[in-house]
């Protein structure tokens, strides 16, 4: 069994976070939708990928839509990663033993699903794939009324996919 497929629910979680609050799927959900983007810091495609990620909650905000790593290190490494790759979204630090990591059923990092506001995983990514940033770009915008993010920059050397 593979990551959780779109169109299906995804598990409620609260997870702690390096900024030293707890952040809850159900409550974010009141609000709009998630971006869910699970990390490891020493993968290379994450390392590679999370740049992106940034670039998208840069560009989209915080409107209807909440933007969180979640790593499967412990602080030290979570914060670590996040300066080092200019992350300003939380990082929610998933526990020993990884369970909603499990719950999502991840096989690899990265991983990223965007979760609508009933609970429906709308796009689920495995490794580094250009053409999910840019779905998840627009549905995104589509979703806030908002203008379609910039991911890539233009003369920028990109490929389409990197596995995780």
């Amino acid at each position: 069994m593979g990551a959780m497929e779109a169109g299906t629910l995804a598990p409620d979680f609260s997870l702690p976070a390096t900024d030293g609050k707890t952040y809850s799927l159900a409550a974010a959900r009141k609000e709009g939708m998630v971006l869910a983007a699970f990390f490891k810091a020493s993968c290379p495609i994450c390392q590679y990928t999370f740049p992106f990620v940034e670039r998208l909650f840069r560009s989209t905000g915080t409107k209807g839509i909440q933007t969180w790593g979640i790593s499967q290190d412990d602080a030290r490494e979570s914060k670590a990663f996040a300066r080092d790759y200019g992350l300003t979204f939380p990082i929610l630090m998933d526990q020993k033993g990884y369970p909603v990591s499990n719950q999502f059923g991840l096989t690899n990092v990265p991983t990223i699903f965007l979760i609508d506001e009933t609970g429906e995983v709308v796009v689920s990514s495995v490794g580094f794939s250009k053409q999910d940033l840019l779905d998840i770009a627009s549905r995104i915008a589509e979703h806030t009324g908002g203008k379609k993010a910039e991911i890539f920059n233009p003369g920028e050397d990109v490929p389409e996919y990197k596995p995780g």
